[in-house]
């Protein structure tokens, strides 16, 4: 449509004019209204939305087996799996309930470990596949209030992150070798008889539970499953017990590990209508991001989840940092674990990394919250993660190797550059950007401000629009 003020005012006459300004006012009066509401989120999207926003979040593997630490009959590989790795009989097993006293427990510290780090969410397990429960459940003597411990842990630990607004997230083990009911038994419990067990009284007695967690402790984030892949599990159970856990709570996050459906390690679910929100990589990471597809790479810091005191094989800082900026360049989330001691306590090794982690993520966080995955297939200097902004992308550029002529080149990118900074810089002072042909070239000054990344912000026009060069 043609402009009223293009139109020759001698040519209208008077009743044209007062025509005109009442299309004018009525048009001027529409583009003056705010812009229309956009659709509302999905269910599953606006349920998901902390949890996209969060990036990274801490998994707790504590129970029983913090005791022997790993160690069984002069062996010193186990973990939280001990009680069958080691083959422990389950009279033996259960005496760990009277020595369970972790006197040097303290949720506050924790919880503050954990936003200090820049965390914004915690998994502990609730029961591990021994069944042995950190929280007082009246269908269980095998559980924390049974031990000269005697309290609640997940009650202080939800007390705690509440407080600090970080989000309680339960780890709930569907399989589990204490209850008789649960079957199969493990194949070496030669004298266990499975006789009159029967695995539905089982079901039935873990969604109690489940509605203890998710009724007992205020709002929960997430109800992170595991121990799906036995075959009295299958994929009827659950989506059965994904559409229980909702109906208890309607915003909790699920994993997909409440199904049957998860392609191992790898942890991403097969095609099929198999339950769950997010898929769950263990111990690695996808080779490249997954458009649509939510996900959380959870990892150790050393080689075991659960405490072993003779576990000294730490990822360094530096791999931990460059872990969680690949991880946020492929659009996934990072769960990060932590054994704790018998006493209670996070190993020293285990708190220095998270310090060294969060004095990163005070410079840096912007870089890893709320960020979309990469428009780059791959960098040769680092990863990529991005926002949008007001007419266009900031690109925020995670240099593990800092160019030594002091020239980074993003390549394959027609966008218009607009300012680059660094994003550590208080001052953010601009650094000089100019184009090379279909690259963009940021010249940058001095040494890498952090050797494990350093971030660069790159302000583009519009959305990307990249190559592969």
């Amino acid at each position: 449509m043609r402009p009223v003020s293009g139109l020759c005012p001698k040519a209208i006459s008077t009743l044209g004019l007062f025509l005109l300004a009442l299309v004018w006012v009525s048009l001027v009066g529409g583009c003056s209204k705010s812009p229309e509401p956009q659709a509302p989120l999905s269910e599953h999207d606006a349920r998901m939305a902390w949890w996209r926003e969060a990036r990274f979040g801490l998994f707790i593997h504590w129970g029983l087996y913090a005791i022997p630490a790993g160690e069984w009959t002069g062996e010193t590989n186990h973990a939280e799996w001990i009680r069958t790795t080691a083959r422990i009989p389950l009279e033996v097993y259960d005496r760990f309930v009277g020595q369970f006293n972790p006197l040097k427990f303290d949720a506050e510290e924790w919880v503050r470990m954990a936003e200090e780090a820049g965390m914004k969410y915690i998994v502990i397990t609730s029961k591990h596949h021994d069944g042995f429960c950190l929280f007082d459940s009246r269908y269980t003597d095998f559980d924390v209030i049974s031990t000269p411990f005697g309290r609640d842990i997940l009650k202080e630990l939800s007390e705690a992150c509440r407080r600090a607004g970080i989000r309680m997230c339960w780890y709930h083990s569907i399989m589990d070798w204490h209850h008789p009911d649960y079957l199969p038994r493990r194949d070496w419990e030669k004298d266990r008889s499975s006789a009159g067990a029967d695995f539905d009284r089982y079901v039935q007695h873990l969604k109690n539970q489940l509605a203890e967690l998710v009724g007992n402790y205020g709002e929960i984030g997430v109800l992170w499953f595991d121990g799906e892949w036995e075959s009295t599990w299958n994929h009827e159970r659950g989506r059965d017990l994904y559409d229980y856990v909702r109906r208890l709570q309607p915003s909790i996050i699920i994993n997909n590990r409440v199904d049957v459906g998860r392609s191992g390690m790898q942890g991403l679910t097969k095609a099929g209508e198999y339950a769950g929100d997010f898929g769950t990589p263990e111990q690695e990471v996808p080779p490249t991001g997954l458009p649509g597809v939510d996900w959380e790479t959870c990892l150790t810091m050393n080689d075991n989840w659960g405490y072993n005191k003779n576990d000294n094989n730490w990822k360094s800082t530096e791999d931990l940092i460059r872990t969680l900026a690949d991880i946020a360049s492929k659009g996934g989330n990072f769960l990060l674990n932590v054994g704790p001691t018998a006493e209670g306590e996070f190993p020293p090794p285990s708190v220095e990394r998270l310090r060294a982690i969060g004095s990163w993520m005070k410079s840096n966080g912007e870089a890893i919250y709320g960020t979309q995955a990469s428009p780059f297939k791959a960098l040769e200097w680092g990863r990529c993660t991005q926002k949008p902004v007001k007419g266009g992308m900031r690109l925020y550029l995670h240099v593990f190797d800092w160019p030594s002529d002091g020239k980074l080149v993003v390549p394959g990118i027609f966008n218009a550059p607009g300012r680059a900074f660094l994003l550590a810089d208080p001052e953010r002072k601009s650094l000089p950007v100019k184009r090379a042909e279909d690259t963009i070239v940021i010249t940058l000054s001095g040494e890498a401000p952090d050797p494990a990344d350093s971030v660069v912000v790159l302000e583009i026009k519009g959305l990307p629009d990249v190559n592969e060069p």
